[in-house]
């Protein structure tokens, strides 16, 4: 397979290189920071990457996808807390229950379609910030913190910070190609056929709601992964990481990056999260300037960077 020499391909080519080679300039610069950044700037691009499969190619506005970051968070949390620290253990519930939130979420969303689908994805995703910040077993509103990160035997330490963040970028890229498998089968090709022309394609015998569906449960166990990731990153979890507004979040990285685009997302998160890093250094309003600076580049940059990108040209 060849990719065309385009600015998208090239700008592509250059973020996973420099992806690649961030721990090495890490090492060589002293600067640790750097690579804590861009650890959660990866966690969060697979998170945005499962969104832009349902909403950039699905066409299915979820308002709730926090939710699945929160899930897988606290599936390992909570079995950290019980005393059950095996990765083999902690990883494959916290992507089941995911897995299983998303089914029967997806399952009664799906039979709406515009705001509905909008507000009820938002009202599940609300019920289960609701339910954690009650649970005070396991810290209720204030979260609960994580002693030890998973244990998979000695096969790879979560505590290097090199090798967790090869680890989170492993999963990112395998994300990325499971997404991009997908949209590239006769079922993502369904699946897009069904955001363009819903009734078009249940006239010619596709059950709509059923692939719709199954993709919705693919998207929500990609999340339910970035959840495990983010947990063990930063030893930590909390109700607040399920709550509406980091759903906002992902959405603004999905659309700033370019919404269908396979690697918007991953620009989009990183231009979101190192924007709000520096301002956040200079005043505590930074969203205030945030605000009109993504304004500005969904106005003008149609399709978001990836957009803007492809309607450049080479020489």
């Amino acid at each position: 397979m060849t990719f065309p020499i385009t600015p998208r391909n090239i700008v592509a080519a250059l973020v996973v290189a420099g992806l690649l080679l961030l721990p090495l300039y890490s090492q060589l610069t002293g600067n640790i920071f750097i690579l804590t950044l861009f650890t959660r700037i990866v966690i969060f691009a697979l998170a945005a990457s499962s969104l832009n499969l349902i909403m950039g190619y699905g066409g299915m506005m979820s308002f709730g996808h926090a939710a699945y970051l929160g899930i897988g968070g606290y599936a390992v949390g909570i079995l950290a807390f019980e005393g059950i620290g095996s990765g083999f253990i902690q990883w494959p519930v916290a992507l089941a229950v995911s897995a299983l939130f998303a089914l029967v979420i997806g399952a009664l969303s799906l039979r709406t379609r515009g705001v509905y689908f909008i507000m009820i994805t938002l009202a599940f995703a609300q019920m289960a910030y609701y339910i954690v910040s009650g649970m005070s077993r396991y810290g209720g509103d204030d979260g609960l913190t994580i002693y030890k990160r998973s244990n998979f035997g000695g096969l790879i330490n979560l505590s290097n910070r090199v090798q967790f963040y090869y680890l989170c970028l492993g999963c990112l890229f395998g994300g990325l190609y499971l997404i991009w498998r997908i949209i590239n089968s006769r079922f993502g090709l369904v699946v897009q056929g069904v955001r363009s022309n819903e009734q078009r394609m249940q006239a010619i015998g596709f059950h709509a709601n059923r692939y719709r569906l199954v993709c919705f449960v693919i998207a929500g166990t990609i999340c339910g992964l970035s959840g495990a990731l983010l947990a063990n990153n930063t030893d930590f979890v909390s109700p607040a990481v399920m709550y509406w507004t980091r759903s906002g979040d992902l959405m603004v990285m999905v659309i700033l990056g370019g919404m269908g685009s396979l690697f918007g997302p991953v620009i989009g998160a990183i231009v979101y999260l190192v924007l709000e890093e520096l301002l956040s250094q200079f005043t505590e309003y930074w969203a205030m300037i945030m605000g009109p600076l993504l304004l500005l580049i969904v106005l003008f940059a149609r399709g978001g960077i990836m957009g803007l990108l492809g309607r450049l040209r080479l020489g």
